[in-house]
């Protein structure tokens, strides 16, 4: 039998891993910074680009994409040449690979805190980067597809299977999310409104969690754990299971982000009956991976790196049974929008993709190196800072969340709001924001002490970039049937997985996309004028999503705190949607008229002057910076060209409509001694705030057609 002779690129791993390090330590930092900006607010410092409106997408998407993003390309690029046993297809590309993808969390770095969002939640990113994001993707999948073509293995392993799913999903996940509409160079419209786009949205938003947060990382599993421990994989049926079964169901839950909410209740249910059907391959998975370790948990007791790896799948299997439970209707009443849903996703964040990226670093930085861990107390020290770190995490918010559902649902033996003030709510659990906070600083004293000790392990060896091997030439030696059959066959394999991806998409867009009377229109809804569009577009950039929803449910104790619940008709026009995942801050469906002009005035320069115990940030910023009517013309042309049924020849008109409001809000204001000239930010944002919810009175529900 011929053997051939080639080697492993373990530069591009060793890249990879270094910017883990790297960008595990800045995404974590700034989302402990946010962390304490919801107890100590002057840490916002008064800096437009340091708020946490503007902050907090910074921080999901580097921990997502930056941390977890690179912690991927680390493990799949060693693993995979190994499986195959074959150099990854193009050194070109593998460099283009890594660069493109850290120019593009540099961008990132710079565009958010700038105030440049979509303000999809981990969507955020403008057109520009959207574009750049589809070719690095592109160009990873080609090295991806074309090393699994040219292995030496007849077989494809289970952990490339994840690979491919993962590679699959995440493309057509971001396509379709990201069809946007450019309006400028730096800002666009989403191609979907109100319902469709939150439906949309939140199909991509639970399935970048579902293939980018964990089909990839389970490949990882599969290949590191057994490593690790020495040890096979406890069930191939079960791993086949696993895969088909998880790729399958996944994509159908999105709609469970959503419940009680103005979708229709048939995508509502749909998401619902999948999440809980989800329960079983999730944790099939965990299972699978946990079993593997039979026989070696004495061994477990002493390497710190299988004690990272079992809390990660032990945390995989946590996370994926509470989202399945949180997708029930009676719970999701209670803990939406509260502390639950952040603690919820810190346990697979921290726990899942955290603990597993580093027992994996752990166990590849020795082999890179070829040398032994530097210290095994100081990995210890890690695993326990982190664990620990993670432990006052997560149980404080759950704390804070049980504490706000009661008090947001509190009624008196009279019938009225025990406490009808939100903000009541947000100072009771300010203890609780510390504990998170300390446990967040616990985690991050983890991380440092792993990264000296790592570097420490690096340093004491010497990396082989060019990795000698050698393997014998492919040869289809014989006939295979079933799955095994599909395993030598990665383009079926490939075409089968988009298939049974794509099918649960299919099927809940088709409806909400193409039948009218799922998405009701209301005939008093109007398109924004051109001054609240521009507030409209202040709010966005400041990030006012992350903290405040737009969305009432139809409960007694919103309706009763909020006004009239939401309805789909009301969102027709809202390129994005802006329902908001979270409420730090009160619900604002139905802020207009709710307070003058002159409160909002105060509110925005000082909160605490109106709102004594708030922790909102101040913004003096927007009373200086003026509107930027430069760009009206070509917002309204581009709102028009996806369906805002702005007149023709508005456009041109816009500016001089948007003077004669601006001026009335600015005489009224200044009539109440405050002093601001018309041209000013804060006069958009008033006349945007003071639209919300005004299209439609309570009682003309009946208006829907």
């Amino acid at each position: 039998m011929e053997v051939e002779k080639f080697s492993y690129d373990n530069k591009i791993v060793r890249n990879f891993a270094m910017a883990t390090l790297l960008w595990g330590v800045v995404g974590m930092l700034v989302g402990l910074l946010i962390a304490c900006q919801l107890f100590l607010p002057q840490l916002n410092f008064g800096i437009p680009y340091l708020t946490f409106g503007r902050l907090r997408p910074l921080h999901t998407n580097a921990v997502i994409f930056a941390f977890v993003g690179n912690a991927i390309f680390t493990g799949l690029y060693y693993s995979l040449q190994r499986l195959c046993k074959a150099r990854m297809y193009s050194d070109i590309l593998s460099k283009i690979n890594f660069w493109g993808w850290q120019f593009i969390i540099v961008l990132a770095a710079i565009s958010l805190p700038a105030g440049l969002t979509t303000s999809k939640e981990y969507a955020e990113l403008e057109w520009p980067i959207d574009i750049a994001i589809t070719l690095v993707w592109v160009v990873f999948g080609l090295n991806m597809l074309g090393t699994i073509i040219k292995r030496r293995e007849e077989h494809m392993y289970v952990a490339i299977w994840f690979y491919i799913s993962g590679w699959v999903t995440v493309a057509v996940l971001h396509i379709v999310n990201s069809l946007e509409v450019p309006a400028t160079l730096l800002k666009s419209y989403s191609l979907y409104a109100g319902v469709q786009d939150a439906l949309v949205q939140w199909w991509y938003g639970h399935n970048a969690v579902a293939f980018f947060l964990t089909t990839p990382f389970l490949g990882l599993m599969y290949y590191f754990l057994p490593k690790a421990a020495n040890r096979p994989v406890y069930s191939y049926r079960l791993s086949i299971l696993h895969f088909w079964t998880l790729i399958f169901i996944y994509i159908w839950a999105g709609p469970h982000h959503l419940l009680y909410t103005a979708l229709p209740d048939w995508a509502q249910s749909l998401g619902t009956v999948f999440s809980i059907m989800l329960i079983a391959p999730s944790w099939g998975g965990m299972i699978n991976g946990l079993l593997t370790l039979r026989g070696a948990w004495d061994k477990v007791r002493e390497d710190p790196i299988l004690k990272f790896m079992v809390v990660a799948v032990t945390a995989y299997g946590m996370a994926t049974l509470e989202g399945p439970m949180l997708s029930l209707k009676n719970v999701n009443a209670q803990l939406h929008y509260t502390n639950w849903i952040i603690g919820h996703v810190h346990i697979g964040a921290l726990g899942w993709n955290g603990f597993l990226t580093f027992g994996m670093l752990y166990w590849l930085v020795p082999k890179l190196y070829n040398t032994k861990l530097h210290s095994v107390k100081a990995a210890n020290l890690h695993f326990w800072l982190g664990t620990l770190g993670m432990v006052f995490y997560v149980l404080s918010l759950y704390w804070a969340a049980v504490t706000e559902s009661l008090m947001w649902k509190q009624f008196t033996p009279l019938g009225i709001l025990q406490y009808p003030n939100f903000l009541e709510s947000v100072t009771q659990i300010i203890p609780m924001y510390i504990i998170r906070a300390v446990g967040g600083t616990l985690y991050i004293i983890g991380i440092c002490v792993g990264i000296y000790n790592l570097l420490k392990t690096a340093k004491q060896g010497k990396i082989e970039f060019n990795e000698a091997a050698e393997a014998p030439a492919l040869l289809h030696l014989q006939k295979e049937k079933g799955h095994r059959w599909l395993e030598s066959k990665p383009i079926q394999f490939t075409v089968l997985a988009t298939i049974a991806i794509l099918i649960g998409g299919i099927i809940e867009f088709i409806p909400t996309f193409l039948i009218q009377s799922n998405v009701p229109t209301i005939s008093s809804v109007k398109p924004l004028t051109a001054l609240e569009l521009h507030g409209r577009d202040i709010y966005q950039r400041e990030g006012c999503v992350n903290c405040h929803s737009q969305m009432i449910r139809p409960f007694r104790s919103e309706t009763e705190r909020y006004g009239e619940y939401s309805k789909a008709g009301e969102f027709v026009y809202d390129h994005p949607f802006l329902w908001g995942s979270r409420r730090i801050g009160p619900d604002l469906h139905r802020q207009g008229g709710k307070y003058s002009d002159v409160w909002h005035f105060y509110h925005m320069f000082e909160p605490t002057s109106m709102s004594p115990g708030s922790i909102m940030p101040p913004y003096p910023w927007l009373y200086s910076q003026t509107i930027n009517t430069s760009e009206t013309e070509a917002k309204i042309n581009t709102l028009r060209s996806i369906g805002v049924p702005y007149p023709k020849g508005y456009e041109k008109a816009a500016n001089a409509e948007l003077m004669l409001q601006a001026e009335k809000i600015s005489k009224g204001l200044l009539k109440q001694g405050a002093v601001v000239t018309h041209d000013k930010e804060i006069i958009a944002l008033i006349a945007y705030l003071q639209r919300l919810g005004t299209d439609i009175k309570a009682g003309v529900q009946n208006q829907e057609r």
